[in-house]
């Protein structure tokens, strides 16, 4: 396997710049971990339960689209970079307020999240490791437009191992605000969501999808010359 440290890097920023919008859809975490104030090991497990989540996502992301394009893979890339470029443009868009086009795939993601919601019920409040690891591995599927715009990144990997790397970088680059909010300061996680940040995240975000559209024309056009 070869490792892309160009996506990996990518990925990372955007969980990094996204980690905002991860506070505001995991605001459940408090519930699920059963009080105000996890304990870190219960606040860790949880977390580590969802990058096992996002990991397998990628993996079978990538691994679908390898699979079924074949040696036709390559010729797609073009294709791939320039959806990918678009996704995160439109989540810089949702993340600032601007356009919440991605609703409508967050809520095509409601199908696969009605299957894991009875497996969430049943599992209750986490009380140990274990039970927050496996509470984290359920929640990482609710429906979310970031994943779903890292997902897309996610489809350039050559490889279901590679798939999985990527999103695995995506779910680090959230992690230390989920951690901070989560353990050190409700007031951090109310700033994170500030309308203002909020566009900030959101700008950042669409100036590197529209950078990474731009760089795939460019390339393009010197292909073809």
């Amino acid at each position: 396997m070869t490792l892309d440290y160009a996506l990996l890097s990518t990925l990372f920023i955007v969980g990094l710049i996204g980690s905002g919008h991860c506070i505001g859809m995991c605001g459940g975490i408090v519930a699920a971990l059963g009080s105000n104030k996890p304990s870190l090991v219960l606040l860790l497990g949880y977390n580590i339960g969802r990058l096992l989540s996002y990991s397998l996502a990628g993996a079978i992301a990538a691994g679908l689209v390898v699979g079924l394009a074949g040696e036709r893979y390559q010729t797609l890339i073009p294709l791939l970079r320039t959806l990918a470029g678009v996704m995160i443009v439109l989540m810089g868009l949702y993340i600032a307020g601007w356009w919440r086009v991605l609703t409508r795939l967050e809520q095509l993601g409601q199908i696969v999240w009605r299957q894991i919601q009875p497996l969430v019920q049943r599992l209750g409040k986490p009380s140990n490791a274990a039970q927050s690891v496996a509470a984290g591995m359920l929640w990482g599927w609710l429906p979310c437009g970031l994943v779903y715009s890292a997902l897309s990144q996610a489809l350039l990997s050559n490889s279901p191992a590679m798939g999985a790397l990527a999103m695995l970088a995506f779910g680090l680059g959230t992690l230390p605000a989920m951690l901070a909010a989560g353990w050190f300061s409700s007031q951090l996680a109310r700033w994170l969501q500030s309308p203002a940040l909020r566009k900030v995240m959101g700008l950042c975000l669409i100036f590197m999808g529209l950078l990474m559209i731009w760089q795939m024309q460019q390339s393009t056009g010197h292909g073809h010359h």
